[in-house]
């Protein structure tokens, strides 16, 4: 890779690694549902006009009935059930759980291509499974069991949108079904705002939800776009190994996280696991839509 592209990748990395500190420092005083309803209307507002300079926002609506199952399954459903599960759970641990997704990829790609699962991928099936039995397992504080399943399917979340997009969705712009899905986010999030707004609007966490809207979701989609032009879609994925270690570090050193054995050993694990998992699917193709590694 280039200069121009290597930086992409360190700032998508970074940036993508953050949103569970930022979730983490939200949901501490606002609902799930309002965080993720103002990342969603926030974002799709600033992402708004770079897609009608596109081949036109419509063409994210050609699909409506597979653009809200999309929505669902890569926006809604993920950004609601990692705020949840991040009112119980540390930042580091949400951020190690969804690191999952590439592996959770890997088997479902080999399921509905009816490829074989070779010894490679086995291995990092093996690798990620036990990266989870140590984080949930061994650590000083055991995980309740709602947090940890809504992560779960959080990465299943994540990893069936990319193959969603393609197999449903490939004929529309990947900014128009972006921000078409952030609408129908915000839309499907709305009901539930006036009995969930808070009594009290508090700086840090507005300022979280702002940085969510802006960096994580608005500024974070047009460095992807930035970096498939360079790299192509298949070398972009690699930015899911460098996400869980900057959320760890960002838990431990901003929110004082305890760095446990078994979050280290989780954490080694379950990157080995996506690396052995993923190794022969970035050699082939990619989604042109990447899922938002992993937030």
């Amino acid at each position: 890779m280039n200069r121009k592209a290597w930086l992409l990748f360190l700032a998508l990395g970074v940036i993508w690694g953050v949103p569970y500190l930022l979730i983490r420092i939200a949901v501490a005083d606002y609902h799930p549902v309002i965080v993720a309803f103002g990342r969603a209307a926030i974002g799709a507002l600033v992402l708004l006009p770079f897609a009608l300079r596109g081949k036109g926002i419509m063409s994210g609506f050609r699909r409506p009935g597979w653009l809200i199952l999309y929505t669902l399954v890569e926006i809604s459903g993920p950004w609601f059930l990692i705020g949840f599960a991040e009112t119980r759970v540390t930042s580091s641990l949400a951020g190690l759980i969804i690191a999952l997704t590439p592996i959770i990829a890997a088997v479902l790609g080999v399921v509905l291509s009816q490829e074989r699962l070779g010894i490679g991928r086995l291995a990092g099936l093996g690798l990620g499974l036990a990266g989870v039995v140590a984080l949930l397992g061994f650590d000083e504080q055991p995980v309740e069991l709602w947090p940890a399943l809504a992560l779960g399917l959080s990465a299943l979340g994540y990893a069936i949108g990319p193959i969603m997009v393609v197999r449903k969705l490939a004929e529309a712009e990947a900014s128009a079904v972006v921000v078409v899905s952030l609408i129908v986010a915000a839309i499907l999030y709305l009901p539930f705002v006036p009995a969930l707004w808070p009594a009290r609007i508090t700086l840090d966490a507005s300022l979280a939800v702002v940085a969510l809207a802006v960096v994580c979701t608005a500024l974070a989609f047009q460095l992807l776009f930035a970096l498939i032009a360079e790299v192509g879609a298949a070398r972009a994925t690699v930015i899911a190994y460098l996400n869980p270690a900057v959320a760890v570090l960002l838990g431990v050193l901003v929110l004082g996280e305890p760095l446990s054995a078994a979050l280290l050993v989780g954490f080694l694990l379950i990157l080995a696991g996506s690396y052995f998992a993923t190794a022969r699917q970035q050699r082939t193709s990619a989604p042109a839509v990447a899922a938002e590694p992993f937030s």
